[in-house]
């Protein structure tokens, strides 16, 4: 028997062989084929179109299309993925007349993008088959639906002859019903006049267009069709010659003959002849070699860096601690400073709205203010007596100590560039020190750049001095100057916020209240900008600012602290805080190098089992996750395909999207309460248990 099938694996539409094949002779089967050339090099007689197929790339075998495979170079590897199409079936109708082609005569066309996503697919496909971890069913019939789509938007047969098709719908959806139309009924008697009608095109019209879109003539196409179908019969059953024409749908016995040697340069009777063989003998013919599909594995794992769930050994992670656990007090550090950014934007209702939200949620201690003695402040001398408008100073100053957020005043080149800015310093500090109420007044701080001249620097001490018991001088080691790294937009910005707020205080991180952009920035879209901003510039809450949100909801003491996760408590109620990590989570990496090594590097899928002894009560649970595919603006933006802008529907329902998953839970007091969670790619899950009686009282 030519015709072969294929035993797929319980539950799973899949089945997966690494070999290496000297001679397979021809068979078919019902079942979608895709093999991936791991090494050496393999010709694949499909039909009647043979293909040699090198190192790194693929090619596709349809639904019972005849093939023969023959050694292309010595000692070859390749991997081979048989589909079930009635898996494809639920998602798409008629799957078994949609045919895909690889390009394997062009150079260099297995290099682009859409071969290299294949890749990946088949990759990950592979790496499921084989790890066989926990959900892998549900998992490889998810990256099965992926694939299907990818096959019909980049390697179908219609955009494979007619490019131009793939982005036309209406002609698109015409040529695969006529292919399929041939398919299902080229047995029968059939016409270009039939199919135009069913069309309402002319003939005329459609003849040319189908030799655009199928490379053939209708006629061509149809003989085609049949000849190729001849073969299953030829090689599988005792029927004549004459039979078989007939069953073909050919008119003649003679016209059979004629188109089967116009493509296989032989009669049907000296094909059957030659490439007939029964059972046994067929069998004797197969020289293929089983290999180890672990080594294929290895072998694709460069495809598999930005896959969550690749690594991932079922590791669990079990952290256990007693509701009367104590390490230590956590010193809430990171909530130390905030940029706050340029004094006039200020001014401006929204973006004091967005800093009202921050400081509601986040609680920093005090923001940095650039540029409040500018020009665009008002700030500058009267040519007639020296006057100053402090006006919208002390609205901004206001504002901050409405939102307890205190000053920190950066006197930079700007200031300095002041005929007289020691002049301009007593003047502010004269008037609000009269202005302010003196609780207010003794909270404003000063930071100097490290660019300013010594002489100035010993004069704003000496007038600082005058007007505070201590010196409003801070010497904060903050680089103000961040440059940019789309790396900021990322949800990676999570771990590397709590890892170092939590385990690296000293490297002191900064960052800025809102994006901006500058001349310097290479931007190409007014989104993913890469400034350090915790609020993006359509004003989004980007990952940056939910770590800091997470954070400041923990606990005043530790219990328990590790790699990817601290758990503090304030009293009965308990912070659970886990995040990704990996060895150098606490290195700001940029986009590129991320890029480069083709997604999460290292960072696999965390899971956790937290056992809490000794609940003091009853608790509520609530669980905050933020992760790549929850609430992040930026894997929002992607998924939209990366607009250079958003329109202002877009940019609410992109606002409204950019939260944490949240879900609620109830725990009962007991001996020991079990909590399981995991973390997948780059991402932070805060789980809160609130004591029920505490907050009842």
């Amino acid at each position: 028997m030519r015709r072969e099938y294929i035993n797929y694996m319980p539950k799973i539409p899949i089945n997966i062989s690494f070999v290496s094949v000297n001679y397979y002779p021809i068979h078919w089967h019902d079942s979608i084929e895709i093999m991936f050339v791991l090494k050496g090099a393999i010709d694949v007689a499909i039909e009647t179109q043979t293909y040699h197929v090198k190192e790194n790339e693929i090619e596709i075998i349809n639904c019972d299309e005849a093939h023969t495979l023959k050694n292309g170079a010595k000692d070859n590897k390749i991997l081979i993925f048989y589909i079930d199409p009635d898996f494809f079936e639920r998602y798409y109708d008629d799957i078994r007349n949609v045919f895909f082609y690889t390009n394997s005569s062009e150079q260099g066309a297995h290099e682009m993008e859409k071969y290299y996503i294949l890749k990946k697919y088949l990759s990950k496909l592979l790496y499921e088959f084989v790890e066989q971890q926990e959900g892998y069913e549900d998992s490889i019939q998810n990256i099965l639906v992926e694939l299907l789509y990818h096959l019909i938007n980049n390697f179908h047969q219609l955009i494979y002859e007619e490019e131009s098709l793939k982005e036309d719908e209406v002609q698109f959806e015409r040529y695969d019903r006529i292919v399929k139309y041939v398919y299902n009924n080229y047995m029968n008697k059939i016409s270009l006049q039939d199919i135009a009608k069913k069309e309402y095109l002319s003939s005329n019209y459609l003849s040319s267009k189908i030799k655009d879109a199928m490379g053939y003539n209708f006629n061509d196409f149809l003989n085609l069709t049949r000849v190729e179908e001849s073969i299953k019969l030829l090689l599988d059953t005792d029927k004549t010659i004459s039979e078989i024409s007939d069953e073909m749908g050919f008119s003649h016995v003679r016209y059979f003959n004629k188109h089967f040697k116009r493509y296989y340069k032989c009669t049907p009777m000296q094909f059957r002849k030659k490439y007939k063989a029964d059972g046994g003998k067929y069998e004797g013919l197969k020289k293929v070699k089983e290999l180890d599909i672990k080594e294929a594995a290895d072998a694709v794992s460069p495809y598999l860096e930005d896959y969550d769930r690749y690594k991932f050994k079922d590791k669990i992670i079990k952290v256990d601690f007693d509701m009367s656990s104590e390490c230590g007090k956590l010193e809430k550090k990171f909530l130390e400073v905030i940029d706050i950014g340029n004094a006039k934007e200020l001014l401006n209702e929204e973006n004091k709205n967005i800093l009202r939200c921050i400081s509601d949620n986040i609680e920093f201690n005090y923001g940095i203010i650039h540029g409040l003695f500018t020009e665009d402040m008002n700030v500058f001398q009267s040519k007639n007596n020296g006057f100053i408008s402090w006006t919208r100073v002390r609205q901004v100053l206001q504002f901050l100590f409405e939102i307890n957020l205190k000053p920190i005043i950066l006197l930079d080149k700007s200031f300095e560039s002041f005929k007289e800015p020691l002049n301009i310093l007593r003047e502010f500090m004269l008037y609000f020190n009269e202005t302010f109420e003196k609780s207010d007044f003794i909270k404003l701080r000063f930071k100097l750049d490290d660019g300013l001249s010594q002489c100035l620097k010993d004069g704003i001490a000496e007038i600082t001095d005058e007007f505070f018991d201590e010196s409003p001088l801070v010497d904060y080691n903050f680089d103000l100057n961040i440059c940019e790294n789309k790396i900021y937009d990322t949800c990676y910005m999570i771990p590397y916020i709590i890892q170092n707020s939590i385990n690296n205080p000293e490297n002191n991180l900064c960052f800025k209240a809102f994006d901006g952009l500058n001349d310097t920035m290479k931007n190409d879209n007014d989104v993913h900008v890469g400034d350090s901003g915790l609020i993006s510039l359509d004003k989004i809450k980007k990952p940056s600012y939910y770590a800091y949100n997470f954070l400041s909801l923990l606990g005043s003491e530790i219990i328990a602290k590790g790699e990817g996760y601290i758990i503090t408590k304030n009293g009965e109620d308990i912070q659970i805080l886990l995040y990704s990590y990996k060895e150098d989570i606490d290195r700001l990496t940029t986009f590129e190098e991320i890029q480069k090594e083709r997604g999460i590097k290292n960072t696999a899928e965390r899971k956790y089992s937290i056992n809490i002894f000794n609940l003091l009560g009853d608790y509520r649970i609530i669980k905050y996750e933020l992760n790549e595919k929850n609430g992040s603006f930026y894997n929002h933006w992607l998924s939209m395909g990366k607009p250079e802008r958003l329109t202002d529907e877009e940019r609410e329902l992109i606002k409204k999207a950019s939260v944490p998953k949240i879900s609620f839970g109830f725990a009962k007091k007991s001996t020991v309460l079990n909590i399981i969670s995991k973390i997948e790619g780059y991402g932070g899950t805060l789980i809160i248990l609130k004591n029920v009686r505490k907050h009842l009282n």
